[in-house]
């Protein structure tokens, strides 16, 4: 099922999201907070939030929000894992099973499964378990359509449908412990991978997704301010701070009025990020892993290779004209590469820059193109150095810098001595997108900047629009790669 979503034209809609959280899986970063007193109810709820995933082929099961129910039972809404039954399908579970644990589904045989990873999907979990219809007890949305979610799994398959049990007393509206980003029914369990935004909990309302978020003129289905009440347990995570304590400083604020601030658990400064719902920032690909092989963390900015494959991993945004910027850190360079591809892979033994629609800067100091070598004013890098490309697609040419320095005399404000560049209507897919690797037989670790680095800046740039967290300058005329730059400049 394809789905609309946020960020394909970048324009304006009356209501921004500034900020969004990344969770990395291998940090097990989450939000903790034990609710004590009195819910506005025990049985009438909605979940409201905005979520890009990280790497939809990893095979365990992700939770993103739960609750103590009783005991170790948890009320949960998660990803599935492959163990679980089918990958990235949303499993609403209550009690631990005991008292419903359904899917969303399109229909009786037809689980939705979500695996964009360029895409924000807007969610919304609407509960009222007094209702005398059973499937309307929990109603769930995806991108303001609703989906049956009655629908359970057995080994690998859907199988008959279920309902909430009647006058069921919510977990999520239990004093207990809450969990965003884990399955609260041990630590760490089922960490969460993606971002999440503009996270909504909504004590004693079952509400429709129009509350949240609305049609735009173009037909994309943007977020929108909620302007209701939210009930004693409600709460709104705009993840607006850094800070580590559950507060109002904290990366767990509660800006809802409520001060329901959660606890910030295993996660750090650089987590809260300007990757959101209504600009949308270049990632790396997981999908385009053909014959790296790789692994990816912090949100798909990190990315160890694979030291036997040297085909390389691209992004999640390409561009067919335009000037754009990014950064890498050589966090472990063995005989790395860095740059753009034109083409698609269909080899594992070739390197970035083997193909004469690729250009790559290695480690050891030189730009290949074609396979060819050009060592010229190049110098080499090494662990820690941070690589800057300025793509100028409009020009066919390429610059890339060595902490701060352009390589071979490169100006790319004046258009100045730029690696030259395949013109991309000659390319095999008609745009270049940005793409890192190796070109050796040990794994390179790569920590990709977009304008969202998963590692610290100790200077602070931003492009001429205000957007991105560089280290270095953005040469004039260059842009970060975001959906509100490419409506501009793409």
């Amino acid at each position: 099922m394809v789905f609309p979503v946020i960020g394909g034209d970048g324009k304006p809609t009356g209501y921004e999201i500034d900020n969004s959280m990344r969770f990395n899986r291998g940090d097990a970063a989450c939000l903790r907070k034990t609710f004590s007193g009195s819910p506005t109810s025990t049985k009438i709820c909605t979940i409201s939030f905005w979520t890009k995933l990280a790497d939809p082929s990893n095979t365990d099961a992700k939770a993103i929000f739960s609750a103590i129910k009783s005991g170790s039972n948890e009320d949960v809404i998660k990803f599935m894992g492959v163990n679980n039954g089918i990958l990235n399908g949303i499993e609403i579970n209550f009690n631990n099973t005991s008292d419903g644990a359904m899917m969303i589904s399109s229909g009786a045989s037809t689980l939705i499964k979500l695996r964009d990873p360029s895409a924000w999907y807007h969610l919304v979990i609407a509960i009222d378990s007094s209702q005398g219809t059973a499937s309307n007890r929990v109603k769930a949305y995806i991108n303001g359509t609703q989906h049956d979610v009655e629908a359970r799994v057995e080994g690998g398959s859907l199988t008959d449908d279920i309902a909430l049990t009647q006058n069921y007393e919510l977990g999520f509206l239990t004093a207990s412990a809450h969990s965003i980003g884990e399955n609260v029914e041990s630590a760490g369990n089922e960490p969460y991978d993606g971002y999440l935004a503009d996270f909504y909990f909504i004590d004693g309302q079952q509400l429709a997704p129009t509350e949240f978020s609305e049609t735009n003129d173009n037909g994309v289905w943007v977020p929108k301010k909620y302007e209701g009440t939210y009930g004693n347990y409600g709460f709104f995570l705009e993840f607006q701070q850094t800070g580590t304590s559950a507060n109002a400083s904290g990366k767990g604020a509660d800006t809802s009025g409520n001060d329901n601030h959660f606890d910030d658990a295993n996660a750090t400064a650089e987590d809260i990020t300007t990757d959101t719902p209504t600009n949308n920032f270049c990632t790396l690909n997981p999908l385009d892993n053909h014959f790296q092989a790789a692994t990816f963390a912090e949100g798909n900015t990190k990315i160890t290779t694979n030291a036997g494959n040297y085909s390389a991993s691209s992004s999640t945004i390409g561009v067919a004209n335009g000037k754009w910027y990014f950064e890498a850190k050589a966090t472990d360079v063995h005989d790395s590469l860095i740059g753009v591809s034109g083409q698609t892979e269909t080899s594992s033994t070739n390197g970035l820059g083997q193909n004469a629609n690729q250009v790559g800067y290695l480690s050891s100091g030189n730009a290949r193109k074609g396979g060819s070598d050009t060592s010229t004013g190049y110098a080499s890098y090494t662990d820690n150095d941070i690589i800057g490309v300025a793509l100028d697609v409009d020009n066919s040419k390429i610059y890339f810098s060595k902490n701060g320095t352009y390589q071979a005399s490169g100006d790319p404000a004046n258009n100045s001595n730029g690696f030259a560049l395949t013109a991309v209507a000659s390319t095999s897919t008609g745009f270049y997108t940005p793409s890192v690797g190796d070109n050796g037989s040990s794994a390179a670790i790569w920590e990709m900047n977009f304008g969202n680095p998963s590692f610290s800046i100790s200077s602070g740039n931003a492009d001429a629009n205000g957007y991105g967290n560089f280290e270095y300058a953005v040469p004039s005329g260059f842009y970060s790669l975001c959906t509100k730059n490419l409506a501009e400049y793409g």
